[in-house]
């Protein structure tokens, strides 16, 4: 069996301080998630191209050797693939069996494919890394738990991930990413599409 070379890119970008980048990276991923349509900027990455560095950090500060990954569209490519599996270990799964996902919207879909978890076991379920174009505090608007009264973000489809909150206890969890900024979506977040 011939083994193939890491690319290049494989081997950089990582936290350079990990123990302080990652707690603050960590610190901010889960931030985000608490205070749905809060925009985050993170850094400490630099995965390679076409990965945001908000991208590279979540996977650094979630992703292990024993979490499954699926990468999605324009990111299922050996120089991402490489710097995941240099840098964080974790197995390559089919969007089926991951838990967690990177990509485009458009190449995520369909959303019925991942794993939403059951009645007994509602964490069981995907959380999908959306890279988006722009990520703005405008938008859909936001209700529910870690939200004063309402938020607003860009969302990609609304009416979509309003029936994945619909699902709730079930459901996706998500990030949106863009350069060095995130936002997070729980799938207990209501959802107002205009």
């Amino acid at each position: 069996m011939q083994q193939t070379a890491m690319t290049e890119t494989a081997l950089t970008g990582g936290f350079s301080d990990a123990p302080q980048q990652s707690a603050r990276a960590f610190r901010a991923a889960m931030n985000a998630m608490a205070r749905p349509g809060l925009i985050e900027q993170v850094d400490g990455a630099e995965p390679p191209a076409p990965m945001s560095k908000a991208a590279g950090v979540l996977a650094l500060v979630l992703l292990d050797g024993e979490t499954p990954v699926h990468l999605a569209g324009a990111l299922d490519c050996p120089q991402v693939r490489d710097w995941i599996t240099f840098h964080t270990g974790a197995p390559f799964a089919g969007r089926e069996f991951c838990a967690f996902a990177f990509g485009a919207w458009d190449d995520l879909m369909p959303l019925g494919g991942y794993r939403i978890g059951m009645a007994e076991y509602p964490d069981r379920s995907a959380t999908l890394i959306v890279e988006m174009p722009a990520l703005t505090a405008a938008g859909a608007i936001l209700r529910g738990p870690g939200i004063k009264d309402s938020a607003a973000l860009n969302l990609p489809d609304p009416a979509q991930l309003a029936r994945n909150a619909a699902q709730f206890p079930l459901g996706l969890d998500f990030f949106f990413t863009c350069g060095d900024a995130l936002a997070a979506l729980p799938r207990s977040t209501r959802i107002e599409v205009a």
